[in-house]
C-alpha cells in the first residue's frame, strides 16, 4: 500500500507522538515517579530510607532472623472466625503449614515461655520455686494471689494494640517460618478481598459514604474513575487517623509485594517455581492500572517501615538488660544472637530521619486518651479480622505482621514505662515484652525491609519496559 506524503508525514507524527510518550511514561515512571521525595507528616525522605535500609540494616537483620529464636513462631491457625461464618478455607496445597514436631523446637524455646531473665534460665527448677514462694507474700490467700495475677494481665492486656494467641492452648503448635515462608499460594478472589474490605470499610476510620476502590477489576474495566478522590477524607482527618490509615496501607502493599516477588510462575510434576511477577507488581501498583492509588501505596510502605523503625529504636532499653538473652538452650550460640541484635537495634538508632511520635496524641489529654484508645481498639479488631483469612499460610503471615505492627505501637506508647528501665531506683519496671511479642515484632519489620529492598528489584525490571 502507497500512502501520500501528507499522510506519511501525519502518520510519522503520530507515531513518534505515541512512541514519545511510551518512553517518557515507562511502566517503571508510572509505579515509582510519585514514589520520591519527603513522605507526609515526616521529616524523612524515600531516598534515605532506600540506601539506609538496602545496604546497612537489610543484611544483619536477615541473619538475625534465620537464628533458632528468631525462625520459630508459636500460633493457633484453628482459631474460629469471630466476624462471619468461614466456609472459605484454601484447599490448595501451597496453602498449608506444616508444623514443626516435638524434636524439631530447640527445647529451650519450649520450656521458656515467659522466661526472659538469664538467672532464671539458668536455675534448677527447685531454685526457682523457692524464688517464687519467697517473692510473694505468704499471707495473702490463693484467691487473693490469683486475683493479683490476673490484675498483672489484665494491665498487660490494655497496653497491647493486638490479640495475642494463647500459647498454652493445646491447639497452639510452633512453625519454623523459614520452611513456611510468604508466597502467593493462589489465595484470592472474594474471600480474599472480603479480608481487606472489612479491614479498610470497617476500621479505618473512614466515612461510610466514601468507598475505597480496592478491587484491581474496577480499574481495568474502566470504572473508579474518581479514584484519587478518595484520599480527600483522608486529608480532612487529624494526624492519628491520617497515621493508622496509612500504616494499614503500608501493610497491606507490603503483603503484595510479598507475593509478586514470591510468585507461583511454574508448576508441574516436577517442580514448583517461584520469583518475580512484573506484571503482577504492576496490576498492583500501576498509576494508570489503580486510577493513581498505586504509588500512594508504597508511599505508605515507607510510613510504615520508619514507624517500626523507631520503635525498634526505642526498644534498645529492653533488650540492653543484662537480664535479658536470646534463650534456646545453647549458650554461645544465644549470645552471639543477642550481640548480633543489639548490633541492629543500635544501627537502627542511628537512623538520622526517626519518625517523630510525640506529634501523636499531642492535644487535650482527655481528647488524646479517648483516640489512642480507639486506634488501640481498631488495631485489636484488625488483628482479630486476621482468623477469618482462608489460606492458613497467609493466615500465618497476616497474624504475625499485625502482631508486629501492634507490638511496634505498644513500645512507641511506652515512652514513661521504657523510660522507667534505665533508672537504678525502679525495682521492677512496668514494661515488658514476652517471646511472642519479640518473634513477632523483629520479624514483621523484617518482612517491610524485605519489601522495600524488593522495590529495588521491581524498578529495575521495570527499568526493561521502557
Amino acid at each position: 500500500m502507497i500512502m501520500s506524503v501528507g499522510r506519511l508525514t501525519v502518520f510519522a507524527a503520530l507515531l513518534a507522538s505515541i512512541m514519545q510518550v511510551a518512553f517518557s511514561r515507562g511502566a517503571g515512571d508510572r509505579c515509582f515517579c510519585q514514589v520520591t521525595g519527603n513522605l507526609d507528616d515526616c521529616a524523612c525522605d524515600v531516598e534515605t530510607i532506600d540506601a539506609f535500609n538496602n545496604d546497612q540494616l537489610f543484611p544483619k537483620l536477615q541473619k538475625l532472623l534465620e537464628s533458632d529464636y528468631f525462625r520459630f513462631y508459636k500460633v493457633n491457625l484453628d482459631k474460629p472466625c469471630p466476624f462471619w461464618t468461614d466456609n472459605n478455607q484454601c484447599g490448595m496445597s501451597s496453602c498449608a503449614v506444616q508444623p514443626c514436631s516435638p524434636n524439631e523446637v530447640p527445647e529451650g524455646i519450649k520450656s521458656s515461655n515467659h522466661k526472659y531473665s538469664a538467672d532464671a534460665n539458668t536455675q534448677d527448677d527447685d531454685c526457682e520455686k523457692l524464688e517464687h514462694l519467697g517473692a510473694v507474700d505468704a499471707s495473702l490467700s490463693e484467691k487473693t494471689r490469683e486475683a493479683l495475677q490476673n490484675w498483672n494481665l489484665h494491665d498487660d492486656e490494655a497496653e497491647r494494640f493486638c490479640v495475642i494467641d494463647d500459647v498454652e492452648s493445646p491447639d497452639a503448635q510452633y512453625v519454623d517460618l523459614l520452611l513456611n515462608p510468604e508466597r502467593f499460594t493462589g489465595y484470592k478472589g472474594p474471600a480474599a478481598w472480603q479480608i481487606w474490605n472489612s479491614i479498610y470499610e470497617e476500621n479505618c476510620f473512614k466515612p461510610f459514604t466514601v468507598r475505597r476502590p480496592v478491587y484491581p477489576q474496577v480499574f481495568r474495566s474502566g470504572q473508579g474513575k474518581d479514584a484519587p478522590a478518595f484520599y480527600r477524607w483522608l486529608d480532612g482527618q487529624c494526624v492519628e487517623k491520617r497515621a493508622f490509615y496509612r500504616l494499614i496501607s503500608g501493610l497491606h502493599s507490603s503483603i503484595n509485594i510479598h507475593l509478586s516477588a514470591r510468585y507461583l510462575m511454574d508448576d508441574n510434576w516436577f517442580q514448583k517455581k517461584w520469583s518475580h511477577n512484573v506484571s503482577e507488581f504492576q496490576q498492583r501498583f500501576d498509576s494508570e492500572l489503580t486510577a493513581g492509588e498505586g504509588p500512594k501505596r508504597l508511599r505508605n510502605l515507607y510510613f510504615l517501615y520508619l514507624i517500626e523503625l523507631r520503635a525498634l529504636a526505642k526498644a534498645l532499653p529492653f533488650f540492653q538488660q543484662s537480664s535479658f538473652q536470646l534463650y534456646t538452650g545453647q549458650p554461645r550460640k544465644d549470645q552471639a544472637h543477642k550481640e548480633l541484635l543489639l548490633e541492629v537495634l543500635r544501627l537502627a538508632d542511628t537512623f538520622p530521619l526517626h519518625f517523630n511520635e510525640n506529634s501523636l496524641f499531642a492535644g487535650d489529654e482527655k481528647e488524646a486518651g479517648k483516640l489512642k484508645e480507639d486506634i488501640r481498639l481498631s488495631f485489636k479488631n484488625i488483628s482479630r479480622i486476621m482468623d477469618c483469612v482462608g489460606c492458613f499460610k497467609c493466615r500465618l503471615w497476616g497474624k504475625l505482621q499485625t502482631q508486629g505492627l501492634g507490638t511496634a505501637l505498644k513500645v512507641l506508647f511506652s515512652r514513661r514505662q521504657i523510660d522507667d528501665l534505665t533508672k537504678p531506683n525502679v525495682p521492677r519496671p512496668a514494661f515488658q515484652l514476652n517471646r511472642q511479642e519479640i518473634v513477632s515484632i523483629f520479624n514483621a519489620f523484617g518482612r517491610i525491609s524485605t519489601s522495600i529492598k524488593e522495590l529495588k528489584n521491581f524498578r529495575s525490571m521495570l527499568a526493561d519496559f521502557r
